[in-house]
């Protein structure tokens, strides 16, 4: 059999398995559409997309992100620019309520249907959860019923059990890349403290949120490893980052992921996880420019972050919106339950 017709086979396979059964694939599947040649990115795409749509439908759901507490972050993600243990320009600093107030107001404005709370810290002390309560109170006291979800760390059981208690519906909490790679990624903590917050996350209630960065130099392998693992933890929804490399990180001076690679990754991923929500997060925008945000969405991708990141600059939101309306996306309704 000839390469060519293997990686058709490849295709055909993943169309019988993953579209017509709603079966993901197993890790040496995903690695071998990882593998695939550029001339078949136009069909991988379009199965990719055939799965959202049968498995997800052709909602999107758009979500806008702000940091209450910004920088001077105690651990070593060597991506992270707001690590305090990096010369890097961002500096530590705290959003007050009515700014929190603002924001939420400024999201739900877009037209998104979720908010999301960040704060850069190992894990939340009483001060951040106090803010963290008296904010969502506030969000609720001004009339916003936006949906919203936080990324606070890693959690203790009492925390996740408060979290719970305020109304918050989803927890982003990202395992960033596949366990064998983990240490060379992070050193201050590890791969399964991550997983262990989100299987309490898991077992409260909460919709799980984990995803993580492609090009932080992990191999084609472990990015295969790292599908089926976000697969096994089956959460609500999986960001999908590509490395912005940030000045004064050990990552500054890390390749950008091309755009072929993205796309075959963003569709690697979707076969993985058929009825998963699939997020455009950070680096969209620097590795697959414009045209790539709308091969993106119909090639599996059925959510979006709009607006700006926690660090970094995205695209205006009316932009997406516009992009969704053209392509005919309607943007997923609140929750029936608010």
């Amino acid at each position: 059999m000839t390469a060519a017709a293997t990686e058709s086979e490849i295709l055909t396979v993943a169309r019988q398995q993953v579209l017509e059964e709603g079966t993901g694939l197993s890790q040496e599947q995903v690695l071998d559409v990882l593998r695939l040649g550029d001339e078949h990115i136009p069909a991988l795409l379009s199965l990719a997309h055939d799965v959202r749509m049968r498995w997800c439908g052709p909602e999107v759901e758009v979500e806008g992100i702000v940091s209450v507490k910004t920088g001077g972050c105690p651990e070593d993600c060597h991506f992270c620019s707001q690590s305090g243990r990096f010369p890097t320009p961002v500096r530590a600093a705290w959003l007050d309520i009515p700014g929190l107030v603002k924001a939420a107001a400024e999201t739900a404005a877009t037209g998104a249907t979720e908010f999301c709370i960040v704060a850069a810290v190992r894990g939340p002390d009483a001060r951040l959860m106090s803010q963290v309560r008296d904010g969502i109170k506030a969000i609720r006291d001004s009339g916003n019923d936006i949906q919203i979800a936080c990324s606070l760390g890693m959690l203790t059981q009492e925390q996740v059990d408060e979290l719970v208690d305020m109304g918050v519906h989803r927890y982003n909490h990202n395992l960033e890349t596949a366990r064998s790679h983990f240490p060379d990624v992070v050193t201050t903590h590890t791969w399964e403290e991550r997983w262990e917050t989100l299987r309490m996350v898991r077992d409260a209630g909460m919709e799980v949120c984990s995803g993580g960065i492609i090009g932080m130099g992990e191999s084609l392998e472990q990015r295969a490893e790292f599908a089926v693992q976000l697969a096994e933890l089956d959460p609500h929804e999986v960001p999908m980052n590509f490395l912005i490399p940030q000045p004064g990180t050990p990552y500054e001076s890390f390749d950008i992921v091309e755009g072929k690679d993205a796309l075959r990754v963003v569709a690697a991923f979707r076969l993985a996880m058929p009825k998963t929500m699939l997020r455009f997060a950070g680096g969209r925008e620097l590795t697959l420019g414009d045209l790539g945000a709308e091969q993106g969405i119909l090639g599996g991708v059925n959510a979006i972050i709009v607006g700006n990141y926690l660090t970094n600059l995205g695209r205006p939101a009316q932009q997406d919106l516009d992009m969704l309306s053209d392509l005919k996306m309607p943007i997923k309704a609140l929750s029936d339950s608010l």
